[in-house]
């Protein structure tokens, strides 16, 4: 191995200190790295393909690299109000598209599983889209249960974003069961606080 292919790779792992912009906006003590989300994607992943029907391999490939361009570009938040947005949309695909382009003849396989992720027209980068949102979830619930929101700041901003998003009913379904145990851990804290 290479200097320079050990360096390709130190820059990949760049994901393990990105930390997830949406919960530093909150300040959530300890977020997650983007590289933490991303084993939450994959774990779900492992745990909801049989249900979904898709192939378990792909699903885990494509989490694993979803967001693998943040590690240069950097991780964005979306907000529920777009006004809100630090960068727009489209200046995000942009940064990262660039970031894979630059990558894409020293590392094929990887770009073209984000391209198929980014895409969103299989069923696994469907599958995985979803287990993205849901991960998202899950984090907020997990932040609200350990008290490591400020009290006075609500993680509802992140159901809100992923609700809309979601493509099956399944989803949807699980969605609604993390959201309730969220609302009643969250008013559980408001009723000790008061």
């Amino acid at each position: 191995m290479t200097s320079r292919e050990i360096d390709e790779i130190l820059e990949r792992y760049r994901l393990k200190d990105q930390v997830r912009t949406g919960w530093e906006l909150r300040n959530v003590s300890e977020p997650e790295s983007v590289a933490d989300h991303s084993w939450g994607t994959a774990y779900l992943c492992i745990r909801f393909a049989d249900t979904a029907g898709v192939n378990l391999e792909r699903a885990l490939s494509l989490a694993v690299v979803h967001d693998l361009a943040e590690a240069v570009a950097g991780d964005v938040a979306r907000r529920a109000n777009p006004a809100d947005q630090s960068v727009p949309d489209e200046e995000k695909r942009r940064r990262e598209r660039d970031v894979m382009d630059r990558w894409s003849e020293r590392e094929p396989r990887l770009v073209e599983l984000w391209n198929e992720y980014e895409s969103g027209e299989t069923a696994a980068a469907l599958f995985v889209r979803e287990m993205n949102l849901l991960d998202m979830c899950l984090q907020a619930l997990y932040y609200e249960r350990l008290g490591r929101n400020p009290p006075d700041m609500d993680l509802q901003e992140f159901f809100e974003t992923s609700e809309p998003r979601l493509t099956s009913e399944s989803g949807r379904r699980v969605h609604a069961a993390i959201r309730a145990e969220y609302e009643l851990t969250r008013d559980e804290r408001v009723r000790r606080k008061t």
